[in-house]
């Protein structure tokens, strides 16, 4: 939720969708998302996981949020692990 990547339910009737959060850091999203325009043209990796979106019906406009969620954890975790390394 700090970087406004938290997916916030905006459903209506039967219609199931979630929303990007307008909230949290704005420039710690902008950053996420400039990492991930240059993922995903550079980065293999990242290359195959909007493929395999795409193949499960998502387009690659939907998988960018999927990915930033996914970058923001793996800082996270990264940020988490050297903070208990330094104490």
């Amino acid at each position: 939720r700090l970087a406004g990547v938290a997916p916030i339910p905006a459903s209506s009737g039967k219609t199931i969708r979630h929303r990007l959060s307008r909230g949290g850091d704005r420039q710690l999203n902008r950053a996420l998302h400039t990492v991930i325009l240059h993922r995903r043209h550079h980065d293999a990796a990242t290359k195959d996981y909007i493929a395999r979106r795409v193949a499960e019906g998502k387009t690659q406009r939907e998988a960018v949020p999927l990915l930033k969620r996914y970058l923001a954890r793996h800082l996270y975790r990264l940020l988490d692990h050297q903070a208990a390394l330094m104490t």
